[in-house]
């Protein structure tokens, strides 16, 4: 079962409206993501050091533009071909993010048993060349949530800017106060909450497990 078709509410607490949506995070929320492993790979590419790596491609900004929409994926990858002084495209960059990432099977079970009783969606701070790549890199992901994918860059901002939530619910039809957020990082579950959306911080299975059982998701 996917977010894709809406239905009826889940009862949420006393003074909560039924929860409509809820939102997961991808990296280190649905999986692992293992950044230095990725960097590490890159470096090797290129001929560099992890530091120059991060350096060059994450410290000054083309991660960030990227996530942001304001890099389209070719323009991106051109991006990094100049940092890196080597070509970099699509195959080294869907080999490099894929070694980094690993399924963690206890959430994305969550994630199906929550999707039985209300839709889910996915949002990740990523850009559109990963938007391209889900069925690639994650299709056990795809399996879960179908069409529900969304990266960042879509919505030309990033997560924790409230307005990405608002606009993600919106797409769902769900009000913010009817959208459950799950992210690892403090600063984007401040953003959810500030958007209006319920936040659970993601540290661990069993944890996100009670979280959801508490408002009756599962």
């Amino acid at each position: 079962m996917t977010g894709e078709a809406m239905a009826p509410g889940t009862p949420a607490p006393p003074g909560r409206p039924p929860v409509r949506l809820v939102i997961f995070d991808m990296d280190d929320v649905l999986l692992h993501y293992d950044v230095a492993a990725r960097q590490q790979a890159i470096a090797e590419l290129a001929g560099l050091s992890l530091a120059d790596v991060a350096r060059l491609i994450w410290e000054d900004g083309i991660e960030d533009a990227a996530d942001a929409g304001k890099l389209d994926a070719d323009a991106y990858l051109a991006a990094l071909s100049a940092a890196l002084r080597v070509p970099f495209g699509r195959p080294e960059w869907a080999r490099t993010r894929g070694l980094a990432m690993t399924l963690f099977p206890q959430v994305v079970d969550l994630a199906l048993r929550v999707a039985r009783r209300t839709p889910i969606a996915l949002l990740t701070n990523n850009g559109h060349i990963m938007k391209e790549h889900f069925d690639l890199l994650v299709p056990g992901l795809r399996e879960v949530f179908g069409p529900a994918m969304h990266v960042a860059a879509e919505f030309n901002t990033k997560k924790p800017d409230p307005d990405i939530y608002r606009r993600l619910a919106a797409l769902y039809g769900a009000a913010p106060q009817e959208a459950v957020m799950i992210d690892d990082k403090q600063v984007n579950i401040d953003g959810a909450r500030a958007a209006g959306l319920h936040a659970h911080r993601f540290t661990d299975a069993a944890g996100l497990e009670r979280f959801l059982a508490g408002l009756s998701l599962i």
